[in-house]
């Protein structure tokens, strides 16, 4: 028998046509499937399913966030969480500090990297097969809350007791900042998150002060961010009043942003690398800075996505991203690459298919999606319809990599064996090293050392390839070096000399010497 309360909606429902309209139609289906269906159903799980089918029938940067999601989502935006500030990883089952993060309230009581903590509120954490994510669930918190750890420190017989108040902790979203030649600056921006914007300028202003006269900034790697931040970072190199990006849509009121304050960065030579994953909010500042002829755009063809999506809450928590509009560079041009609707597949594949193609190793193999001629400040022809394509191709490098190698990452030979060297020498190696520039000018793979490499990768299962060793065996080593530096100081440090590798990097360099700018009309005077 129907309930009478069922029945009292029903009626309701057919009496104001509520049924025949799509909303109306979904709640119908649900309470039906409640009512009526064989098994008893979840119908905050079928709510959310009906979302995401929904979305998925749209673009494919539409989407459906749930609200336990949420802030996780948010964070790497936000550019901060709430912590004790540290970065671990766990060796051996136990969990190892590999860094704290400055200005943290774990480096403020003394803690260090190489500590391992082996308890959390009494409780031992280790040899208990611990996890990445209860190692979150433990040492995250709201702010102001306090974690007892218990840490064992070498040379240190007895347990160390600490007791952490949780703080908002910083998410820095420029990895690198160095001056990489002489008069040459580099900053690597890995997103455009709240804060990005502010961090640039600092790291800009340090670089300015040490006298640099040429920058360039990679982007390579970039999936985007915030709209505003892009818009921001761009107005360091854009003269002001000059257009930025604008946006269009149906609903929304067109947006354009200009260019307002003077910019650090107005004169001087300007390089922005980018590639195929580098996307949204990078394409709006290699975009800019490619139409009003400001810098040289390096790499390859960037991802190509020119919508722009707006956070929608709903009543549970959880959040749509709606696309409501496109955004244009400011010659005019959508750089959204084609999609068809609803499929999802063929457009996360896109980039394979570059590979495939041979896009990624010759620019002559890149195809235009859109024909339409648009024109720079000084009268270069661009073209829209599918990404930035950069003024100078650069290919990717394949030349180093094996099987050999691509087999060594899969195990993760690299991560353990890097953390123990650098935790059984981090004292001899900092007495030797004092600074990232000694350590990048003197030190070496020794060949006991990277015979022990090879030796514990055999033991994970990577199986012996001398022709895929020889392949890669620069490779290897540099990658090695990197590993240890980040280890010993922080991630800028692992730039510093990863970057020795780096293609792209290399040719911005040798831009910055030749006669580029000038055969370009490139403005930077």
């Amino acid at each position: 028998m129907i309930k009478k309360t069922f029945l009292l909606w029903l009626v309701f429902s057919f009496s104001k046509g509520a049924f025949a309209q799509p909303a109306g139609k979904l709640d119908y289906t649900i309470e039906l499937l409640k009512y009526w269906y064989v098994d008893t159903i979840n119908d905050k799980k079928l709510s959310d399913a009906a979302v995401v089918a929904m979305l998925k029938e749209l673009d494919p940067h539409s989407s459906y966030i749930p609200a336990d999601e949420l802030k996780e989502m948010n964070e790497p935006l936000l550019g901060k969480f709430e912590g004790i500030g540290i970065q671990f990883n766990i060796l051996n089952d136990t969990l190892m500090v590999t860094q704290t993060i400055a200005g943290g309230p774990s480096e403020k009581l003394g803690i260090r990297a190489g500590d391992r903590i082996v308890k959390i509120d009494d409780v031992n954490v280790a040899s208990v097969k611990l996890t990445n994510n209860d190692v979150l669930k433990k040492l995250r918190g709201d702010k102001g809350t306090k974690v007892k750890v218990a840490i064992a420190r070498r040379g240190v017989a007895e347990l160390l007791d600490f007791t952490i108040t949780r703080d908002q902790i910083p998410l820095f979203s420029i990895d690198a900042s160095y001056e990489i030649a002489p008069g040459v600056g580099y900053i690597k921006v890995s997103r455009f998150a709240d804060n990005t914007a502010n961090e640039f300028h600092a790291a800009l202003e340090k670089l300015k002060a040490k006298g640099i006269k040429s920058l360039i900034v990679d982007l390579e790697g970039n999936g985007g961010g915030y709209l505003n931040r892009a818009v921001e970072l761009a107005d360091e190199f854009i003269a002001d009043g000059k257009k930025v990006v604008y946006t269009r849509g149906r609903q929304t009121q067109p947006e354009d942003y200009m260019a307002s304050t003077k910019g650090l960065f107005e004169a001087g030579k300007l390089i922005v690398l980018i590639d195929e994953t580098s996307a949204s909010a990078s394409e709006i500042v290699s975009g800019a800075v490619q139409d009003w002829d400001r810098g040289l755009i390096i790499g390859r063809r960037s991802f190509g996505k020119g919508l722009v999506q707006k956070p929608f809450m709903l009543p549970d928590g959880s959040m749509i991203r709606l696309t409501v509009s496109h955004y244009y560079t400011p010659s005019g041009r959508c750089i959204q690459k084609p999609y068809t609707l609803g499929d999802e597949d063929a457009y996360e594949e896109d980039i394979y298919s570059r590979y495939k193609d041979g896009e990624l190793f010759s620019a002559d193999s890149i195809k235009l999606t859109d024909t339409t001629k648009y024109y720079t400040n000084n009268k270069r022809l661009v073209y829209g319809g599918g990404g930035i394509i950069p003024d100078i191709f650069v290919p990717i490098d394949t030349t180093m990599r094996s099987d050999f190698y691509t087999e060594l990452l899969r195990k993760n030979a690299f991560n353990d064996y890097i953390l123990t060297y650098t935790d059984n020498n981090r004292t001899m190696l900092k007495e030797q090293y004092p600074t990232i520039e000694t350590f990048r000018k003197s030190y070496n793979i020794t060949s006991d050392f990277f015979e022990g490499f090879l030796t514990n990768a055999y033991k994970l299962g990577v199986k012996p390839n001398p022709e895929g060793l020889k392949t890669s065996e620069q490779l290897l080593k540099i990658q090695l070096s990197a590993l240890i530096a980040r280890n010993l100081w922080d991630v800028d440090a692992y730039f510093q000399i990863i970057n020795d590798l780096n293609p792209t990097i290399k040719k911005a360099l040798s831009c910055l010497q030749d006669n580029s700018f000038e055969k370009m009309k490139i403005a930077y005077k």
